[in-house]
């Protein structure tokens, strides 16, 4: 049963709770991430893309046409480039916004407080003015 303790005090440890806490919030943050590139910036590419949407962009390895990638994909292998690029940028929106976070989030932090200045502190000074007027007596 002792494992069953240690168990729980490294389960409730602050930095635990805080990576779970993080993991939660980065998936529902990808979600929203794949919204964003899946339903607004992807739309416009695939329109300069001959209205195709990038998605759809593959090659099927039996050199044969298909209509779409699921078809392609029921038929033979495929390489999905079109998905690997959504993915790339979903990578990068993601990696950029949270570069923006950190960057605001270490704005909010106080700067260090100074280093003292080198030298005796005033205690130290009041002890050295004490002892060298007890030395004069």
């Amino acid at each position: 049963m002792k494992w069953v303790q240690e168990f729980k005090a490294f389960a409730m440890r602050g930095n635990v709770v805080d990576l779970a806490v993080g993991v939660i919030i980065g998936a529902a943050f990808g979600g929203v991430v794949n919204a964003l590139v899946n339903d607004i910036i992807m739309p416009p590419i695939g329109k300069l893309s001959n209205g195709k949407e990038l998605a759809n962009h593959f090659l099927a390895l039996d050199w044969r046409h298909y209509d779409t990638l699921a078809d392609a994909k029921k038929a033979t292998a495929v390489i999905a480039y079109g998905d690997f690029v959504n993915t790339v940028v979903n990578f990068l929106i993601i990696a950029f916004v949270i570069f923006l976070l950190v960057k605001g989030i270490n704005r909010l932090h106080r700067p260090a407080p100074p280093p003292p200045p080198p030298g005796p502190s005033p205690e130290q000074q009041l002890l050295t003015e004490i002892r060298d007027l007890l030395a004069k007596r």
